[in-house]
């Protein structure tokens, strides 16, 4: 995961710059991480990231490598030219590696002094800690849906930290997973892509993203609209599954209802754990209920797929929060 791309925000007037762009409530105690929208004036989505708060006036900002450009021109552009926040793309001086799994922790313990239990290091908080020589900084959370951290090192340990997981975790049966493992994963757990699922022309509320909105702490850019936006729902970023097991899709086919096309496939993906094919796509609020039947056209074949409840897998985030 070193294409992730990572920006430092600091001095005075960091915390004061990031409520103004960011819809969640940021001011949160030191070690805290909050996911959160970035959104325009119209309330749509410019970017959904993490900020962690590594110090009082010092934070960082994580987000995926091939948006990393749009979202650090956007930060920019908004920040204040008056020298009290200091932004630094930190993306080439750090290395990343995601470790998820049951038996996450087993693996890592071995490799630290430091109690990493849940107790001690909880789900969506971010520390130092040291893997044997390598100074690394750990962030417990799960793009993958399972138990886990993201590591973050000096690109200059990057072998070392690899080697180092690599071997302890051989015994537990560790294996190396790649992108379309991915977006498999994300897609069971319902996470969003931005560019694919959510962008500038969908707001929080449409895409199922509430949480990412703190409405009652302040001006934020977008705010306004939002406050509009959240009591005029009409469309919804729904979960699908295929009823027939050969059927396959790819993202932007059409879904039909009632003989007429009513959204659009974001998403497509096979979800190995749950052992169906999981589409994503907007729907009218008519059609935004679970159990509701469709049709997805792939070429010149129509599909039945029926909306469903999300997550599919593991819906209370047991296994994250073990």
């Amino acid at each position: 995961m070193s294409t992730f791309t990572k920006i430092e925000v600091s001095g005075p007037g960091a915390l004061s710059f990031l409520e103004s762009i960011c819809a969640n409530q940021i001011d949160r105690p030191v070690g805290s991480i909050i996911y959160t929208a970035l959104c325009n004036s119209r309330g749509g989505i410019m970017a959904d990231l993490t900020v962690s708060r590594l110090e009082e006036d010092r934070f960082w900002i994580l987000t995926g490598g091939g948006v990393g450009p749009h979202d650090f021109a956007w930060i920019r552009h908004h920040a204040p030219t008056q020298g009290a926040v200091t932004i630094r793309n930190m993306s080439g001086q750090y290395t990343t590696l995601g470790l998820w799994g049951p038996r996450a922790r087993d693996i890592l313990q071995q490799l630290v002094e430091e109690d990493i239990s849940n107790a001690a290091f909880p789900f969506y908080t971010v520390r130092p800690l040291h893997i044997e020589s390598v100074p690394a900084l750990a962030l417990r959370l799960s793009y993958a849906g399972e138990l886990g951290w993201e590591i973050y090192a000096p690109g200059e340990y990057g072998l070392r930290l690899w080697d180092l997981l690599w071997e302890a975790g051989r015994p537990h049966g560790l294996v190396a997973g790649g992108a379309g493992a991915f977006d498999s994963l994300r897609l069971e757990k319902g996470y969003r892509l931005w560019g694919v699922d959510i962008h500038s022309e969908y707001n929080p509320f449409e895409a199922g993203l509430k949480r990412t909105v703190k409405l009652k702490k302040g001006y934020f850019l977008g705010r306004d609209a939002l406050l509009k936006a959240k009591d005029a729902v009409t469309r919804k970023l729904c979960c699908l599954t295929f009823n027939d097991p050969n059927a396959v899709a790819l993202g932007k086919e059409p879904i039909l209802a009632d003989g007429r096309v009513v959204g659009q496939v974001t998403s497509a993906n096979y979800g190995y754990s749950v052992g169906k094919y999981i589409l994503y796509g907007y729907l009218p609020h008519e059609y935004a209920t679970p159990l509701t039947k469709v049709e997805v056209q792939y070429f010149d074949r129509r599909y039945p797929a029926t909306v469903t409840v999300e997550p599919l897998f593991d819906p209370h985030h047991t296994r994250m929060k073990a």
